[in-house]
């Protein structure tokens, strides 16, 4: 080709193309840098800087807040107190949801359910956790949580990633990327996702909750369904050979590597290891969700839900499977928590949901020497008032959102087993001793998992992100 027509055969598009950013990264460029990062889930960004006590988490996320009145923080006092309105010294002006901001009276509502104390240590418990009361010797309870957020969607992101605004990277999308994956053939993040039946339509939960913000894709939570395929598009479509699949992917990966050579986006070296996991994850898959192989007697301590996929009790024992197969985060969302009307009935069915499988996840850990480097934490975006929302009629009653005291417990990977910490005010209302905030909690999540909340971090539009932000102290208080 003479050097006139080789000048013409490119035009504008070819030149940005080549030229190593093409229209989309200019475009990215324009909002600010982006620092290129260790690629891949397999290879850690961040070496501990102190022993880890844990090796992967199960966080057993209760979405919609579960009531505290009811369940973990006792308050007798209200009995006493049932119909009289929440003192002004109590309540002290504090912030208000607008389904309950103008309501005439705030009369305070006592818990229907009885309580007492469980194990040797003590603890406090109500009677619809029954089962979680019998592992209660295992369990660290903290009654002094309390958020920012005091509606469900900015409350749960806030929990998740540490900022309220939808856009930054989830806790398990943190742990992927700075420690990396211990398991081959599956991500070392996995989501599952169950309706509880105290509240049908409640809350959506939206997947933003477990993906990547910022960081490299390659750290998404894979979300394992309930029905059909449990990961879409992983099956071979008809046709379509292991083999040729294989060859396919060969090729795949060489136009994405010179891609990321002609362009530097790390994204293309992000897709080339999805694609490699996913062709991994073809026969880990069938085997972690094929649970013929159990015996009768761990499916009984589940319950009889375990037999039915997509619920909570199937996905808490998916969760010790994944467990040992060493996935680093495994998240468990189960929805219906929201009881702002027929709370009794609502909250009966959503511990019939919860509270045996629950138990059972704990225990089969524990038997099987898991439970030792296997962080497991319970718990909601906020907790819920001392007062009744709307009228409460025949002993049926609701509350409303509360994010200034909530409860919450963690059990196993060097937390003090059988501590009760923090306490509230006489109505549940306020923290008097040992306030823990959600930074606070996810700082110490990490810190036993050996990593210092302080140095995890990711230059992203010329600034260091982290997941607890400017915030966050670990909870040395509750850790053995």
């Amino acid at each position: 080709m003479n050097p006139l027509a080789h000048v013409q055969h490119f035009n504008r598009r070819h030149f940005l193309g080549r030229s190593g950013v093409g229209l989309g990264a200019m475009a990215f460029g324009s909002l600010g840098g982006f620092a290129p990062t260790v690629q891949g889930s397999s290879v850690p960004a961040y070496v501990p800087s102190v022993a880890p006590k844990a090796k992967r988490v199960i966080y057993l996320f209760q979405s919609g807040a579960p009531a505290q009145h009811e369940l973990l923080d006792h308050k007798p006092l209200l009995g006493k107190m049932a119909g009289v309105d929440l003192p002004d010294s109590i309540r002290m002006g504090q912030r208000l949801t607008g389904m309950t901001s103008g309501q005439a009276s705030f009369p305070l509502v006592p818990s229907k359910f009885s309580f007492a104390r469980h194990g040797q240590c003590g603890a406090e418990m109500s009677e619809l956790l029954s089962h979680t009361a019998e592992v209660a010797d295992d369990l660290c309870i903290i009654r002094s949580m309390h958020t920012e957020a005091i509606n469900h969607d900015p409350a749960i992101t806030f929990c998740q990633t540490g900022s309220q605004v939808a856009g930054r990277p989830s806790m398990g999308a943190w742990l992927a990327y700075g420690l990396g994956s211990e398991s081959r053939d599956l991500p070392a993040y996995v989501v599952m996702v169950s309706r509880g039946t105290g509240r049908l339509g409640d809350q959506p939960l939206y997947d933003r909750l477990w993906g990547t913000g910022f960081l490299p894709s390659s750290y998404q939570g894979v979300k394992l369904r309930g029905g059909g395929d449990p990961v879409l598009y992983l099956a071979n479509p008809a046709g379509c050979s292991t083999g040729f699949r294989r060859e396919m992917l060969d090729d795949l990966a060489e136009l994405n590597r010179q891609s990321y050579q002609q362009h530097q986006d790390p994204e293309a070296l992000s897709r080339i290891e999805q694609y490699e996991l996913a062709f991994r994850m073809q026969a880990s898959v069938p085997d972690l969700t094929d649970i013929s192989n159990e015996s009768q007697q761990v499916l009984d301590m589940y319950g009889p839900d375990v037999h039915k996929p997509g619920t909570y009790a199937r996905n808490c024992l998916l969760a010790r499977r994944l467990a040992e197969r060493d996935v680093r985060f495994i998240q468990l969302f189960h929805m219906g928590w929201d009881q702002h009307d027929n709370l009794p009935d609502h909250l009966t069915k959503q511990c019939r949901d919860t509270d045996q499988p629950t138990a059972a996840l704990l225990r089969d850990l524990k038997q099987r020497g898991l439970l030792d480097d296997t962080l497991v934490v319970w718990g909601g975006e906020f907790g819920r008032t001392a007062y009744c929302q709307g009228e409460m009629k025949n002993g049926n009653y609701g509350r409303d959102h509360h994010p200034k005291c909530f409860s919450v417990w963690l059990a196993g990977a060097g937390t003090k087993a059988g501590l009760s910490y923090g306490s509230t005010d006489e109505y549940g209302y306020n923290i008097v001793e040992n306030p823990v905030e959600v930074h606070d909690l996810n700082a110490t999540i990490l810190h036993l998992l050996g990593v210092d909340h302080l140095k995890l971090t990711y230059r992203f539009q010329g600034r260091d992100f982290r997941l607890t932000d400017v915030h966050g102290k670990v909870v040395g208080d509750i850790l053995a």
